[in-house]
């Protein structure tokens, strides 16, 4: 059965500073903004909230630029912008390969990356390329502002540090130094969830992250360390299947995800000398 806008609210604030305000005084409210993933649960009927707080017209939340070497992105910015800015092309290409491979035009037109992050799913495409580049989500309340690390952030399925009375509002990201990798495996190359996701960077010390492959997206320390301290790929994959968790849904199952894992870690530590970033 299809959910309903009834009974339903929404509340429309005309300032950042407006926004938080409601978050603290007429809360618990569900932030929206390019809404590709709240109306899907809204179609299925499985929508549980009824109190919305509507964050598409907040400008405070968009843009890109550069702040004292770091690079950051807005909460806002949809995936359209990310794949076409020259910026993040230069400074951070596996995001804009992320962004390429998800969804449609339209929904990259609408999808927003702080929703990404939000909605806290470990598959959300983004979620391992700012795992792997250090990220920072910056988040505000009415009370301040604070920085979590992006590898700190998650705290369980679909759970996160944040609390209710706090938006996300930017990422902050730092330089990235070495050669920059993603991959993402799906049923079909477009409009596909990810079986698996991974994003890694090539550098004296790698980093590597990848999604749908635990409850939450992950950071692959161990096998970052493996890798690096010159372990055979075997041995660093077999440290990948300790450190990873999968399960049989609808898409996959663990031991397909498990497979897959460990074949791009192979063709991550390979490519080393191999193709550009992305596809």
């Amino acid at each position: 059965m299809q959910g309903t806008l009834r009974g339903r609210d929404l509340l429309q604030p005309r300032s950042l500073a407006d926004a938080l305000k409601m978050l603290r005084n007429e809360g618990p409210l569900v932030p929206l903004a390019g809404c590709t993933d709240l109306y899907v649960s809204l179609n299925f009927g499985t929508l549980k909230a009824t109190r919305f707080l509507d964050l598409w017209n907040l400008d405070a939340l968009r843009g890109i630029e550069l702040r004292g070497g770091a690079l950051r992105i807005g909460a806002l910015t949809t995936y359209t912008e990310i794949r076409r800015s020259a910026t993040i092309r230069r400074r951070l290409p596996m995001l804009a390969a992320a962004a390429r491979e998800i969804g449609g035009v339209q929904i990259q037109n609408r999808g927003t990356i702080g929703g990404n992050v939000a909605n806290a799913s470990p598959a959300g495409d983004t979620l391992p390329v700012l795992l792997a580049a250090d990220a920072v989500v910056v988040l505000r309340s009415a009370a301040g502002v604070r920085r979590v690390p992006m590898t700190s952030f998650y705290t369980g399925y679909r759970q996160s540090v944040a609390t209710p009375e706090e938006l996300i509002v930017a990422f902050e990201i730092p330089p990235v130094r070495g050669r920059q990798w993603f991959r993402k495996v799906g049923t079909r190359a477009a409009q596909a969830i990810a079986k698996i996701v991974v994003a890694g960077v090539q550098d004296r010390e790698p980093r590597l992250a990848m999604g749908s492959v635990g409850p939450v997206p992950l950071r692959l320390w161990q096998t970052e360390r493996a890798l690096g301290s010159g372990a055979s790929l075997a041995e660093a994959q077999q440290t990948l299947q300790r450190e990873i968790a999968p399960i049989d849904d609808l898409r996959s199952t663990a031991e397909y995800r498990r497979q897959v894992a460990a074949n791009l870690v192979a063709q991550f530590w390979n490519s080393r000398s191999g193709t550009t970033p992305g596809r």
